[in-house]
């Protein structure tokens, strides 16, 4: 059993460098949404005591969101090699995953840290846009659609999240650090943070990534 953990702020590139890193090291890619979605959806125990809360709007708790990254775990079997984007989010959760992988006589690889500017970051966001209709996503300039703010896929009209204006997103970046860093020196204590420059192209922080884990 393997994991590498993936962390960075709000537009550092998360889900991009997620989906090349499959295809490279051939891991499979849990984010934490899917992982709650996921158990809900087979009905697992933890899966119904965690719909329970998010029916009720409130935050699933440490120790519940820990019995559902140990069945997958468990489940994964002693050969699973997992890349977690999302998880663990504060040192309570990373302790939780540090037993299991432990009892299982597994090893955290790496902890990646995408580290992007801030001024990059606010860029990025500002000008991301989505479609309301099959939830494509594009950017105005890095990824526009090919008839500007209509969707490629199903020909709606693109919006921007409400949260993905400037002022707004200062505030994230701001209570992702103070949330974050806690996790990022509990981490390098322990000598598995890696921080990559995610500022690039996609393919060369991929390759600054990939090079950093080996």
């Amino acid at each position: 059993m393997e994991a590498i953990i993936l962390l960075g702020a709000p537009g550092a590139g998360k889900g991009t460098a997620a989906e090349r890193l499959v295809r490279r090291l051939g891991v499979r890619h849990v984010s934490s949404g899917d992982l709650l979605r996921n158990a809900v959806k087979e009905g697992t125990p933890a899966g119904r005591e965690a719909d329970g809360y998010m029916k009720q709007g409130k935050l699933v708790p440490d120790e519940l969101i820990g019995r559902i990254i140990t069945d997958l775990l468990v489940a994964g079997g002693p050969n699973l090699r997992v890349l977690l984007d999302g998880f663990p989010r504060t040192v309570g959760q990373a302790e939780m995953l540090e037993q299991v992988i432990t009892a299982h006589h597994g090893r955290i690889r790496g902890v990646v840290l995408l580290n992007v500017p801030d001024a990059i970051l606010i860029d990025r966001l500002a000008g991301r846009v989505v479609c309301p209709g099959c939830a494509k996503g594009y950017h105005v300039r890095n990824m526009p659609p090919k008839v500007v703010g209509v969707c490629d896929a199903c020909g709606a009209r693109l919006v921007q999240r409400k949260d993905d204006n400037p002022d707004t997103i200062r505030n994230r970046l701001a209570v992702f650090r103070a949330d974050t860093e806690p996790l990022v020196d509990w981490y390098a204590a322990r000598n598995l943070l890696i921080r990559v420059d995610a500022s690039g192209e996609a393919d060369a922080v991929n390759e600054r990534i990939v090079a950093a884990l080996n």
